[in-house]
């Protein structure tokens, strides 16, 4: 059985989200494009992702030659363990 919503409640609802979605927007910047904001975090995060891939290739390439563990290269150069 579904409770129905009289036209009252929804409208208030609607009323409510309209200034939650200007109140985000007025934060945001009005002049800002939360899509291109996203857009450029992403690439952000490539970026970053690749970088830490490399290092992370060359962590490992160190502790082959010092005949250690990638573990041990990160605590004598004193890089976290994790992100």
């Amino acid at each position: 059985m579904h409770a129905r919503v009289s036209q009252q409640t929804q409208e208030a609802r609607i009323s409510e989200l309209q200034a939650e979605v200007e109140r985000l927007q007025a934060e945001l910047g009005q002049d800002e494009d939360a899509e291109k904001i996203v857009h450029n975090h992403i690439k952000l995060l490539h970026q970053y992702n690749e970088a830490k891939d490399a290092a992370q290739i060359l962590i490992g390439r160190l502790a082959n030659l010092r005949e250690t563990t990638v573990r041990q290269i990160h605590k004598d150069l004193e890089l976290p363990i994790g992100d």
